[in-house]
């Protein structure tokens, strides 16, 4: 049998500060004292552990927090917040838009953390905790999750953001194909990082304005922070999307203006060459009777009238102003 508990801390009482270990944490989250649980969801043990731990819980918050398809929300059940939230996947041979869900059930006293993957906003907590500058409540807890998300995912945003103004730069003056894979490549990742990234605003959102014991005026204050943040960075990624969008077309249009004029320079050439061609393969004919062929300047005169054509040829197109 494996034990589904990543790590636990204990936040507040005699062990505050302390990871928690063995009947430790059974204790810790039956006492009057905040705990803090983190559990692997795709552990088949997990199910019986939060049934055995928490039974008082509505039968779907054990499965909402268990589920593998999940998307970021929160809502109060009772006097707890479930909310599921996603954070960027720092995984190594992983995307990093291919975010991490976070399943939290939050209460007054406990809290219970779960994910499928290693996430690192979570670490980043439990070292806080380590260091005494951890969070003391619920809603302290909740509020420095959504700023330790908003911290990882900022600096690939911005990333992305100068990346795709040196594409700008490169669309204009050195269009080639390879850019345009370039192009969407980026606009798939941006795509992916808005489809979790934009409702995960509104679940921050729920969790401001949930009115619940645990969360009072100051964590409320912090979580409208990382919202207005999240809101900055959904918003640039919004601009992204547009910008890759125009840069796609606007090398698709570059591209096709280089492809027409070397087809046009090949219609021109073909259109000089065309007649030259076939005047001198009907002088090439090996039948008898053929002019000049006993003349020992008739090529010459070929040479020259040939000459004569392709001025006259360009004289046409001239005119036709094809040139």
């Amino acid at each position: 049998m494996t034990d589904p508990v990543l790590f636990s801390y204990a936040l507040s009482g005699p062990q505050a500060g302390q990871r928690l270990e063995g009947a430790d944490i059974a204790s810790n989250l039956r006492d009057p004292v905040l705990a803090w649980v983190h559990l692997s969801a795709d552990d088949p043990e997990t199910p019986g552990w939060i049934a055995e731990q928490m039974p008082y819980l509505d039968d779907t918050v054990p499965e909402a927090l268990t589920q593998p398809a999940t998307r970021p929300r929160a809502s109060r059940i009772g006097d707890g917040v479930l909310a599921v939230l996603r954070g960027l996947n720092l995984n190594e041979g992983k995307d990093p838009e291919d975010m991490v869900a976070i399943r939290v059930w939050a209460e007054a006293e406990r809290i219970v953390t779960l994910s499928r993957q290693r996430v690192r906003a979570l670490e980043d907590i439990g070292q806080s905790i380590v260091d005494g500058e951890g969070p003391e409540t619920t809603g302290d807890f909740l509020a420095l999750l959504a700023e330790r998300l908003n911290a990882r995912l900022e600096p690939l945003i911005t990333d992305l953001d100068l990346e795709t103004d040196a594409l700008e730069s490169h669309v204009i003056g050195q269009p080639d194909q390879e850019l345009r894979h370039r192009i969407v490549a980026m606009r798939l990742q941006v795509i992916e990082l808005r489809r979790h990234t934009a409702p995960q605003r509104e679940a921050l959102q729920r969790l401001e304005g949930t009115d619940i014991g645990f969360f009072d005026e100051n964590d409320r204050r912090h979580m409208r922070e990382a919202r207005e943040k999240l809101t900055r960075l959904v918003e640039n990624l919004d601009e992204m999307r547009d910008s890759l969008a125009v840069l796609r077309e606007e090398l698709s249009g570059q591209l096709s203006d280089r492809l027409n004029r070397h087809m046009y320079i090949l219609s021109i050439l073909s259109a000089i060459f065309l007649p030259l061609g076939f005047l001198t393969g009907l002088l090439g004919i090996n039948v008898g009777g053929m002019p000049g062929a006993d003349n020992p300047m008739a090529f010459w005169y070929v040479c020259g009238g040939l000459l004569v054509v392709v001025l006259l040829q360009l004289l046409i197109l001239r005119r036709a102003r094809w040139l």
